[in-house]
């Protein structure tokens, strides 16, 4: 499931500039490279608004296309396939990514079971054109 939310409701937004590629020995790991797991914060954040409020949807090919350019920027970064696979695959960094993203919502009135407060932070990301907001689509 996680892996289907990193490729279905990617990191998105501009991915700026790629930085030189790091060497293994100066490497942070994935869970500490503040880039890549703010954009999985606002991956799920989008796909939990997605979910939670009627009138918005995902932008899908939009959310596939940066999860490979996220993925893209990891392997120029000096990640290997293997230490990707493994961050994606890490019970313990999901669930600190979705604690993450939740508290992210609930910071912004998010209330579960009421979809009206979904659609609120949808709109306001939408709108505020965050990384969120880019994978998400207003009927």
């Amino acid at each position: 499931m996680f892996r289907s939310l990193i490729a279905a409701a990617a990191l998105v937004a501009s991915l700026g500039p790629a930085t030189a590629t790091a060497t293994a020995a100066a490497q942070v790991p994935l869970a500490q490279n503040s880039y890549i797991t703010d954009r999985l914060v606002q991956a799920r954040v989008a796909d939990l608004v997605r979910r939670g409020c009627p009138s918005i949807d995902a932008r899908m090919v939009r959310a596939f296309r940066e999860a490979r350019a996220l993925k893209r920027h990891a392997l120029d970064q000096g990640y290997t396939e293997a230490q990707i696979d493994a961050f994606l695959d890490s019970r313990e960094e999901r669930s600190r990514i979705y604690a993450q993203a939740d508290r992210y919502m609930r910071d912004r009135g998010v209330v579960n079971g009421q979809p009206d407060t979904f659609c609120r932070l949808g709109r306001d990301e939408i709108a505020r054109q965050t990384i969120a907001g880019s994978l998400l689509s207003a009927r």
